[in-house]
């Protein structure tokens, strides 16, 4: 039944979305021709509505195409952020698609308003027949239709949390049906008997360290038996997810790179870095400047904190508006404030007593340091604004691990210094997944799954979802 349900969900997108393409051009024309939009802009093209409908089913049939490439029907499980990242980039390029064909083709019409309005409203749709498709398998699941039958081999942590993570999110589809510490020969058959009385989608080995030949025997089963196989990657496995061959003496030598933010990759990043910042700046700029006056008008120092940070390169300044009083600031430019030693002492006894992380980075609940103006920015995230002028000149990158304190670097254990191979962000994978809620080493985990896996898409998923979280979190001060 659950493959069928499967089927069902994959294969109902499809006319739905045309649907949705189809009722946006019809919905863009009628709204063109509402009295108040044609007070402002007459309208200066004949076409019936007749036509449109035509125009839009032959363009909604295209615009499957656009889906289809971005992958908007794969049977692979996707998370709602990433649904709609692609949701976005397909309608957006249906658009970019019409606005070329305007271009060269002149004669039917030249509304750019239609169409924009189209991709608005075909962006809501889709993305409205998706949810409720996703509500209906949610549904559906909880009577046991759809679900993905797992069976789990391992016992360490990774284990536990995975399991946990199963049982704790119906939304992943899944469904744990036996769990094995270890694989034997009649964990194996009791497996067979399961798999023929009911169907067993998957096998999950969640343990690296069980032996190279049990592993094999569980890959080989898995075969035989048409049963999809997973694993937990351990360290080494992970490591040589991104590698390079090079010839020497005639011997293939295996290069394990540290990152694929490499070469081009590295290039492209920048000049996407530089165009956004610039572009981020100047329309964030009346905020700023507004800040910059509330700060200055309400308590005395500047407004403009320099918070020395340390990246692959060394030190250097990450730019904040100031949200702690003058005489609480730790840094050069604040000497003449007040007696550095002291407030580093008195921010000591704050952290033994109120941060809620642990390991080398501190987060202090309910800081007493902090302005009025300071805590509103800090709740919003507005104080990090400056930092677009860090990326505009090319110390920090718009997505990457946070840089910390150089106190800080100087705690890290070895794996902690992976997050320094690569260019600090704004924002980060770790960032959207807990932001200061988060372990450290949990932080740590996920800035090293980016840097061993980055990719334009994955930048553009992190930017998409950073301002959801940020209006959605629950904050602490």
């Amino acid at each position: 039944m659950h493959k069928k349900a499967e089927l069902f969900f994959t294969a109902a997108k499809l006319p739905l979305d045309y649907i949705a393409l189809v009722l946006a051009g019809i919905l863009a024309y009628k709204i063109r021709f509402q009295d108040f939009i044609r007070d402002i802009r007459p309208v200066v093209f004949d076409l019936t509505m007749t036509e449109i409908i035509n125009y839009a089913m032959i363009v909604g049939f295209f615009g499957l195409i656009f889906f289809t490439i971005a992958g908007l029907y794969s049977f692979r499980h996707l998370k709602i952020t990433d649904e709609l990242a692609k949701i976005f980039l397909a309608t957006a390029g249906i658009m970019s698609g019409l606005i070329i064909y305007m271009f060269f083709i002149r004669e039917q019409f030249d509304s750019r308003f239609i169409i924009l309005t189209s991709w608005i409203i075909s962006f809501i749709l889709v993305t409205i027949f998706r949810l409720l498709i996703r509500e209906l398998a949610k549904t559906l699941s909880r009577f046991g239709v759809g679900l993905h039958r797992v069976v789990i081999v391992g016992e360490n942590d990774n284990t536990a949390e995975i399991i946990n993570a199963i049982n704790n999110q119906p939304g992943l589809g899944l469904k744990i049906v036996k769990i094995y510490n270890s694989v034997s020969s009649e964990m194996l058959a009791e497996i067979k008997t399961s798999h023929a009385k009911k169907f067993i989608d998957e096998i999950i080995q969640t343990d690296s360290s069980i032996s190279r030949s049990d592993s094999i025997n569980l890959i080989n089963f898995a075969e035989e038996h048409n049963i999809i196989f997973k694993y937990a990657a351990g360290p080494f496995e992970a490591r040589t997810t991104n590698i390079e061959v090079h010839m020497l003496a005639g011997v293939p030598i295996v290069e394990i790179k540290k990152t694929p933010l490499d070469g081009w990759g590295k290039i492209s990043k920048r000049i996407l870095d530089f165009i956004l910042s610039f572009v981020l700046i100047i329309l964030f700029s009346p905020i700023m400047i507004i800040i910059w006056l509330a700060i200055r008008l309400t308590s005395r120092g500047p407004a403009i904190f320099k918070n020395e940070r340390v990246s692959r390169r060394g030190p250097f300044n990450v730019y904040k508006f100031r949200s702690m009083k003058a005489e609480y600031c730790v840094g050069r430019q604040f000497e003449k404030y007040t007696d550095q030693e002291k407030i580093i002492a008195f921010e000591q006894q704050l952290i033994a007593k109120q941060s809620k992380r642990q390991g080398p980075v501190y987060k202090i609940l309910n800081d007493p340091r902090r302005t009025k103006v300071g805590q509103l920015l800090e709740k919003t995230s507005l104080d990090e604004l400056p930092q677009l002028f860090n990326v505009l000149i090319g110390n920090m990158s718009l997505v990457g691990p946070r840089p910390h304190q150089p106190r800080e670097v100087a705690k890290y254990a070895r794996h902690h210094k992976r997050v320094l191979d690569i260019k600090p962000g704004i924002t980060g994978l770790a960032q959207i997944s807990g932001r200061s809620d988060l372990d450290f080493e949990d932080e740590v985990k996920l800035d090293t799954y980016y840097i061993e896996n980055w990719s334009p898409k994955l930048d553009f998923w992190i930017m998409l979802k950073t301002p959801f979280v940020i209006l959605t979190r629950k904050h602490k001060n």
